[in-house]
């Protein structure tokens, strides 16, 4: 594939197809987290990122700081150069940045148009590939902070990647690769699929985290041992210190050995504990009783345990 043109496959077939993708001319709408650190790691594999459409004050930051050798541009005048162009924008405003850029004919035939959001393959950028653009969806499996070791994070992640073919699959997959992601192939139809997975397994996790934490202070709360530190509302403290080889230990077994990680009184089908658990919590917070009492659910259907227990939690005892 040349720099300049949509690639084509060889007369040979596409197997004879190189899928390494030339040197690029790059355009990011936009320059946030995940735009900012993305442009970084395509600059550092050789590609020229030339401009970025940044708006917020901390968009202009990082466009500067990232990427000290890009303009700041209009996203239309961003567009109209790139031949990749990468939509790093939140899911909700995707489908209308492409519409706008349909309408505007800003984007050029020939042009690689990718996006980064996990809820959406190739279909959301219709509109473009009907005007000859190569559709991608290039999802980065990771938490972007904003900091410098965003680009180094990138280096062990996954990328949920979805094209229109196969040649687009083997762009992808080249581009993820320059990056030092891992690129998965996530079919159309299953990126909903997809996503609600990794939502559920990140956001909801920080969820049960930070209760856990809430919960925790409220238990060492007043008078401690000689020395020790005071338990406050402030993060990285006492709580988090004791909470955080346990959580490591349990994502850890859970990633290398699935359901046989289950332990605890749920696990064991310890209906006394798990009751005076629910009490003790219902006491302090009812919310994170209900959350407690969901997840133990779940947990006791994947450990088949006691079905008194379960009865328990789905509120069929008396």
């Amino acid at each position: 594939m040349t720099s300049d043109n949509a690639p084509e496959s060889s007369g040979k077939g596409s197997k004879d197809f190189d899928p390494a993708p030339a040197r690029l001319t790059v355009g990011i709408v936009s320059a946030g987290r995940v735009g900012s650190a993305l442009g970084a790691a395509l600059e550092r594999a050789g590609h020229v990122v030339f401009g970025v459409s940044a708006i917020s004050d901390a968009s202009v930051h990082r466009a500067r700081t990232r990427l000290p050798d890009s303009e700041i541009l209009p996203v239309e005048k961003v567009a109209e150069r790139s031949e990749l162009l990468l939509l790093a924008v939140p899911d909700a405003e995707l489908a209308g940045l492409v519409r706008g850029l349909a309408s505007s004919g800003a984007v050029r035939a020939g042009t690689i148009v990718a996006h980064t959001s996990g809820a959406n393959g190739v279909a959301v950028l219709g509109p473009l590939a009907a005007m000859g653009a190569l559709p991608l969806a290039i999802h980065p499996a990771m938490t972007f902070t904003g900091h410098d070791e965003d680009v180094a994070r990138l280096g062990n992640a996954c990328f949920g990647v979805t094209a229109a073919d196969d040649i687009g699959y083997a762009i992808a997959q080249s581009l993820v690769i320059e990056m030092g992601g891992e690129p998965v192939r996530v079919r159309e139809e299953n990126r909903q699929l997809y996503h609600a997975a990794l939502a559920h397994g990140s956001n909801h996790l920080v969820t049960v985290i930070v209760d856990a934490v809430a919960v925790l202070r409220e238990a060492l709360s007043g008078q401690g041992l000689l020395g020790q530190q005071l338990v406050d509302d402030q993060p990285n403290g006492l709580a988090e210190r004791l909470l955080a080889p346990l959580a490591s230990a349990a994502l850890d077994n859970a990633l290398r050995r699935g359901r046989a990680a289950l332990t605890g009184p749920v696990a064991r089908g310890d209906t006394a504990a798990v009751a005076a658990h629910l009490e003790a919590l219902d006491a302090v917070d009812p919310q994170v009783a209900a959350s407690y009492r969901a997840l133990s659910l779940r947990t006791a259907q994947w450990a088949g345990t006691d079905p008194a227990l379960i009865e328990l939690l789905e509120g069929r005892t008396r």
